[in-house]
């Protein structure tokens, strides 16, 4: 890909200043539109998106003065006011000129808040600069993009510049208010005091232990916060901390816990994240974002509750050159929670499909291989029986898939859909 060619010739510090380049331009021609707004930024290696679109459900929830209408980007939609869409694009956080345009677009709708899912990526190409943040939330650190940043410290530096620059900018003036500095972290990361050692105006910790009377099954998540009874439809266990960071990002700009409540208790799912899909059949198919091992395991512990037969995983590991460590282990754990294991193409890139789904297959020896990524699925449905379970993991609500040369169109929950029908 020409992408690689450019990133392989051309120096560091040359790329470096194109992207810086980019977007001060992309800033400058949009009008500094993040002046206009309360733009709340999430980080974190898992539950981002989650928790991005359930802080915008309950600060739309809950209305002026506390909150408001809301503009979000997440690696699953993107949504300016009452406009949602699913991500066309295959990125977390999206390039300099179309994240100035969304946020320009936010305030041509008036929208009070922009909430960013903020990867660590996006910090390598400047794609913050230009953003100027009043809030950053923290949801968790794993082991994550290790290649990309050359080891995991860089990758943790990497997040916790975006706090830095919080601590560092100065504070907007809209309607007449100051906008306070805001920091929400998750308490429970062992990593949550490095994300915490910034001078802000507001300090948010949130952890499970300040929830009672925890439950999960097929039908949802409960418990008990504040006096509150939450039941909520979304269904990972995962969801405990990104409904407590959403809950908690909502109180630090005025929301009470009764409004989040409401809020959250209508959200019926979040699109491509333990969402099951349903045509009739007999069996459960479920459709997950899960690419990493901390995923999976969280994945995993989710469904050991449910009442289910036999566990039938379709998964591949992605290719150009992402955390090739990891598909070994990956393979595994699939090997090592479920009955059958299905090894097929992800998202290739330029790789060859073949190798990669090889290496996943060290840790998961006896799985079946099929490439063809919709053959695996209609397998996996062929081999399904009453009671069963098939999971479908990599690429959530993804609509297109990275193959040579480029990207063809792909949804998991649709192709599932279209082979469920035809039995």
């Amino acid at each position: 890909m020409l992408k690689n060619f450019i990133k392989k010739f051309i120096p560091h510090f040359l790329l470096d200043w194109y992207h810086l380049s980019l977007a001060h331009l992309a800033n400058f021609i949009y009008g500094k539109p993040s002046e206009k707004l309360i733009v709340i930024g999430v980080t974190g290696t898992n539950g981002k998106s989650t928790t991005a679109n359930l802080i915008s459900k309950i600060l739309e929830e809950a209305g002026p003065p506390a909150g408001g209408k809301t503009a979000v980007s997440s690696t699953v939609s993107i949504k300016v006011g009452d406009r949602e869409r699913l991500n066309p694009k295959k990125i977390t956080m999206p390039g300099r000129f179309f994240l100035q345009k969304f946020l320009a677009d936010a305030v041509k709708a008036g929208c009070k808040f922009a909430i960013i899912e903020s990867s660590s990526e996006g910090i390598l190409q400047h794609r913050q600069v230009g953003i100027h943040y009043d809030c950053m939330v923290f949801t968790n650190l794993t082991p994550e993009h290790i290649e990309a940043h050359g080891g995991f410290e860089n990758y943790k530096k990497a997040k916790l510049e975006y706090f830095q620059e919080l601590e560092k900018s100065g504070h907007k003036i809209i309607d007449g208010k100051k906008i306070p500095k805001i920091i929400v972290v998750n308490a429970d990361d062992v990593h949550a005091k490095d994300f915490l050692n910034y001078k802000v105006d507001q300090k948010i910790s949130y952890s499970k232990s300040n929830l009672n009377n925890i439950k999960n099954s097929e039908r949802g998540i409960s418990f008990s916060f504040n006096n509150l009874e939450f039941n909520l439809k979304l269904k990972g266990i995962f969801d405990f901390y990104n409904a407590l960071a959403a809950i908690a990002t909502a109180k630090a700009f005025g929301v009470d816990p009764q409004t989040s409540k409401k809020a959250l208790e209508k959200v019926p799912n979040i699109p491509g994240r333990v969402e099951l899909i349903e045509e009739g059949q007999n069996f459960k198919v479920l459709v997950d974002y899960a690419y990493e091992p901390e995923a999976m395991k969280q994945l995993y512990a989710t469904i050991k509750s449910w009442p289910i037969k036999k566990i039938i995983h379709v998964l591949g590991p992605t290719g150009g050159g992402r955390d090739r460590a990891r598909r070994p282990v990956l393979g595994k754990l699939a090997a090592d929670n479920s009955n059958t294991v299905i090894l097929t193409t992800d998202d290739p890139y330029d790789d060859d499909p073949q190798k990669i789904i090889d290496e996943m297959a060290a840790g998961a020896p006896n799985a079946l291989k099929i490439l063809d990524r919709r053959e695996a699925i209609a397998k996996a449905i062929s081999l399904a029986q009453e009671n069963d379970l098939i999971l479908i993991t990599g690429k959530g609500a993804e609509q297109t898939m990275a193959v040579k040369n480029g990207y063809i169109p792909w949804d998991d929950r649709e192709v599932a859909r279209e082979e469920l029908r035809k039995i």
